[in-house]
């Protein structure tokens, strides 16, 4: 509301700033709440399910969101973003059971876990991982206009594929980390960096192009639910703080994957090259999985085998 009121740029971004803080909050203890409803066996998939919300917002609220400022301005836009957040908190109080918090918890107990090294290695293992997605994505519309050949038009498109891919990988990564939270890791990182590897060479014709960003948007966000289930059951006792966390983590791998493949494009490197940089950056991610895949079978914790997150 404060960025659909706004009288200047300032305000707005003030708005944009707020709302940041809001999404950080609400995936961080949504994914505690939504692996806390449900047994350990099935707690990546709750995740999974919970975040398959932000799939669809990709999918649907982008072209949505366009179209209204198109035909009603810009302002309506945060209006009805406003909107949706008022019927989702109203969703929340009346659908989400009340849950009585952990004793053991508390913000001395949320802070001890980040003493853990395990805690650390999840969140840098996030920040490399979604820096691989995003130092590719973040360019992908020059890439297919400029080196696929494809239309500016057609592009809309494209990003409704990239996003179908998004919705069935995040699931699908859910119901892997499962079976086998880690060894799901290790498999899905590797399959990011050879997407990213083979759309360096599939982007310069349309139909390859079009294949690639698919299974782009599958892999990237496969990673998505193991990666969150690690972190949590890496916090044991206290996993909520941890879990804002990681969703921080996300956010800087975004930027800084960003700002990567923007480096590598203005040495003129071309539009091809951020997959280049986002495969390194992915490779480097499932070095630090190994890291604590390896830790792990070194000195097993409580949580090692099973991988389950306590209830808030």
């Amino acid at each position: 509301m404060l960025s659909a009121l706004a009288p200047s740029y300032s305000l707005l971004m003030t708005g944009r700033v707020v709302a940041a803080l809001s999404h950080g909050a609400f995936f961080g203890v949504g994914s505690v709440v939504a692996a806390s409803l449900v047994s350990p066996a099935k707690q990546a998939s709750a995740i999974a399910l919970m975040f398959t919300g932000l799939t669809v917002a990709n999918v649907l609220g982008v072209p949505a969101g366009t179209a209204l400022g198109q035909a009603f301005g810009w302002r309506s836009t945060f209006w009805v973003v406003s909107a949706l957040g008022v019927a989702g908190a109203a969703g929340i109080l009346a659908l989400v059971p009340r849950q009585a918090p952990d004793p053991g918890a508390g913000l001395r107990g949320e802070l001890a876990v980040f003493r853990r090294p395990q805690v650390w290695l999840a969140l840098v293992m996030t920040a490399l991982g979604f820096a691989g997605v995003f130092a590719s994505f973040t360019y992908i519309a020059p890439m297919m206009t400029e080196v696929a050949g494809f239309s500016s038009g057609a592009v809309t498109w494209l990003l409704v594929l990239f996003g179908a891919g998004l919705f069935a990988g995040n699931l699908l990564g859910g119901r892997a980390a499962d079976r086998k939270l880690m060894p799901s890791l290790y498999v899905i990182l590797t399959a990011l960096a050879l997407v990213l590897v083979a759309f360096v060479f599939t982007a310069h014709a349309k139909v390859p192009a079009a294949i690639t960003i698919a299974l782009f948007g599958a892999a990237g966000f496969a990673t998505v639910p193991p990666l969150q289930a690690r972190v949590m059951a890496k916090a044991e006792g206290a996993p909520a703080l941890a879990s804002a966390a990681n969703i921080a983590a996300f956010n800087l791998g975004n930027a800084g994957g960003a700002w990567l493949g923007g480096q590598a494009i203005d040495a003129g490197l071309g539009y091809t090259a951020p997959s280049w940089i986002g495969a390194v950056l992915a490779a480097a991610g499932l070095a630090v999985a190994l890291v604590s895949g390896l830790l792990d079978r070194r000195a097993p914790a409580s949580f090692a085998a099973g991988e389950r997150v306590p209830a808030p």
